[in-house]
């Protein structure tokens, strides 16, 4: 056991609808940053370093969260972070499948090829950080799985956590890179899909969950996104795709007027995509439904955040 258990508590308290989500526990010091609720999406598990073409992952779908945490102070060593993080994961039940550290994973190639919360919330130093995948169940049907992350600057240490509840009627597929090449739902067979698609084409639906606007505006920040960028290459790799943008919002306020907004952030997003990224304009439209499809409860906050969204639908592939 680590010498650092005697200074942690519990501050990873997660929405009811991941029930199969474990409760870490982080330095009191510890500062949550970042915590998103993308409701039901796909997230692609890495499960080896990076091969000099791809990262090896596993696709998951299911109810997925990605929280950071910023830790004030140096000293401590994302090693000596992970370690007590480690053994809470055994002795919850969980599977450790794949853990290496900076250059061992892949260093620029590997940070950049998978899931990190955006700078100023996540931070890694690319010759200085710790990646460990785990799941939880039989390992052909896990009911979870999880990534951790943990880096540091010189002044503050910096942990992500991606966790999903495996719905157990979705694919899980185990994927190189973009690309699923095994699928072990269904009847088995492989499918192979890339880009956005491994998610567009297996779910149906993407959420952009890194895109930001002004509270209560349609405005959509000046940011460069990387849902958009991967929805654009993906749309003007495959002209026969088509998709709905579909703008969303919390319940604070009449329906009528969320539909507009919600419709509004969807045009704009729309505008983005065609004038920044050269999508084709007869590939998208953009529609609004305001609070009518929430993914979490309007009650509290983090539920409220996670509604506000805008999504993109698989509606064509003629």
């Amino acid at each position: 056991m680590s010498m650092f258990r005697p200074f942690l508590f519990v501050i990873l308290g997660l929405l009811p609808s991941l029930a199969s989500a474990v409760e870490l526990t982080l330095p009191g010091s510890a500062r949550q940053t970042a915590g998103q609720n993308l409701g039901v999406d796909s997230y692609a598990l890495p499960i080896a370093k990076f091969d000099g073409t791809d990262i090896p992952s596993r696709i998951f779908e299911g109810f997925v969260t990605r929280q950071a945490w910023r830790i004030e102070g140096g000293g401590v060593t994302p090693l000596q972070l992970l370690l007590p993080l480690r053994d809470e994961l055994k002795e919850n039940g969980y599977t450790l499948i794949f853990e290496c550290a900076a250059r061992a994973c892949g260093g620029f190639d590997f940070r950049f090829g998978t899931d990190v919360i955006d700078a100023p919330d996540m931070y890694v130093a690319l010759d200085d950080y710790r990646f460990v995948s785990a799941i939880k169940g039989a390992a052909n049907a896990p009911k979870a799985a999880l990534s951790l992350l943990i880096s540091r600057s010189a002044a503050s240490a910096y942990i992500q956590i991606i966790q999903i509840s495996v719905d157990d009627a979705a694919d899980i597929s185990v994927s190189k890179g973009s690309e699923i090449i095994a699928s072990t739902t269904g009847s088995g067979q492989a499918v192979t899909t890339k880009g956005a698609a491994a998610t567009l084409d297996v779910s149906g639906h993407v959420i952009l969950s890194d895109l930001t606007f002004q509270t209560g505006s349609s405005n959509l920040g000046e940011g460069s996104f990387k849902s958009l960028r991967n929805l654009a290459d993906f749309l003007r790799s495959n002209s026969t795709r088509k998709v709905a943008l579909v703008g969303h919002t919390d319940a604070e306020g009449s329906l009528e007027g969320n539909i507009a907004l919600s419709k509004r952030r969807a045009s704009s997003v729309r505008t983005r995509l065609i004038e920044a990224y050269g999508v084709p304009a007869d590939q998208l439209s953009a529609e609004g439904v305001g609070f009518l499809s929430p993914v979490a409860s309007n009650l509290s906050a983090v539920g409220r955040t996670a509604n506000r969204r805008v999504e993109a639908v698989l509606i064509s592939s003629q």
